[in-house]
């Protein structure tokens, strides 16, 4: 885990302390060709499977992992409670105030989000989010985290090899990196400014905020939390609206050779009955997600449980930085907004000046000695 998502962790427990997939193995040849059920009323498309295609809409005030002192899972009664009281801080101030770092004392999980991201300069205001307002709904349970295995909603904790490599590579950025200001003179400290490597993913227009871009794909939690899939029997693509990631899997087929890394792995995909299960492996060592090394395994499982609605589960393995997997599933609604054009490194002139800002801080350090 970076220190930026440490800080997060230790604040959101000590700030919001009073606010109250499964594992999978291999598949056989056989079941890579399993025929679709013909019982289900899901649409489907040509060739029998179910029809995934569509735009979705992740927004969710459901986090990653569960917050300190809520339940597993939400009565309606406690869910529209929170949902309002998260309603009535966005709009307390008409919704357009800028999230400076004049820190307020956050009373929720997006406040604390918001007042990180505004780091010491401040950041946007809140015309410019677009947050989840209701929290993810699976089987009719009202969900506190994404993660449902381990039981208690948290990522379980990094292992010594993990914890050892960490030693040797705070500076280096992760896939699941959020949209969060740091402190200068630590991340400086770090060698975070020594080149343009050493910046975060999503700065340099390379994957999404918050490993929006998958594998696994989860929540932005601030904006641009649009997905769009598109199916064929061959290729099926996963458009995500930040940075434009567009991920082909490829269906019934072989992994590629171990020498062969993507940012986003090598997804290979079979159908299950009705569920498309999608393996992913073949990562790169600058992906990351959350520390992990490019022996990274990702299974998921992506299922239409009505017209409206995909439920999507996906487990994370790597043993070489957590001892057990870790699974968890969240609804992915659709929606018929459209998806926007995220023009990133065309307009990305922030990266040049954050690395000639740096170069003349450490001139005016070398001055002042």
């Amino acid at each position: 885990m970076n220190m930026t998502n440490r800080v997060i962790s230790k604040l959101v427990t000590a700030g919001l302390a009073t606010l109250a997939v499964l594992s999978l193995s291999a598949v056989s040849a056989a079941a890579q060709n399993a025929k679709p059920s013909s019982k289900s009323a899901v649409r489907r498309m040509p060739d029998g499977h179910p029809d995934l295609q569509g735009t979705y809409d992740l927004a969710t005030m459901t986090p990653l992992e569960r917050l300190p002192g809520l339940p597993a899972v939400l009565s309606k009664e406690q869910a529209e409670k929170l949902q309002k009281a998260e309603a009535d801080r966005r709009t307390a101030d008409g919704g357009l105030l800028p999230k400076a770092g004049d820190k307020e004392g956050a009373t929720s999980y997006f406040g604390l989000l918001e007042e990180l991201g505004g780091g010491d300069v401040g950041g946007y205001n809140r015309q410019w989010l677009n947050q989840g307002t209701t929290y993810t709904m699976v089987d009719g349970q009202i969900r506190t985290s994404l993660v449902i295995d381990p039981p208690d909603g948290k990522v379980p904790p990094l292992n010594a090899a993990a914890k050892a490599r960490r030693a040797d590579s705070e500076a280096l950025p992760t896939s699941d990196a959020a949209e969060q200001g740091q402190n200068e003179e630590t991340a400086a400290a770090r060698g975070e400014y020594d080149n343009p490597e050493q910046r975060p993913l999503s700065e340099r227009c390379i994957l999404g905020f918050g490993s929006t871009s998958g594998p696994p794909i989860l929540p932005d939690y601030f904006y641009n939390d649009m997905h769009q899939i598109v199916q064929t029997p061959d290729n099926i693509m996963i458009l995500t609206e930040m940075i434009h990631d567009a991920r082909v899997v490829r269906m019934n087929r072989e992994h590629l050779p171990k020498n062969i890394r993507r940012w986003m792995g090598d997804s290979v995909g079979h159908w299950d009955g009705d569920t498309l299960v999608i393996d992913t492996t073949n990562f790169t060592d600058k992906t990351r997600f959350r520390g992990s090394t490019e022996n990274l395994h990702i299974v998921e499982r992506l299922r239409r449980i009505d017209d409206k609605t995909l439920l999507y589960r996906f487990t994370v393995e790597d043993p070489q930085t957590w001892d057990r997997p870790w699974t968890g599933e969240m609804t992915w609604p659709a929606t018929d907004k459209p998806i926007l054009e995220y023009a990133c490194h065309e307009g990305n002139y922030a990266l040049g000046d954050v690395m000639r800002g740096a170069r003349h801080q450490e001139t005016e350090a070398a001055k002042a000695k």
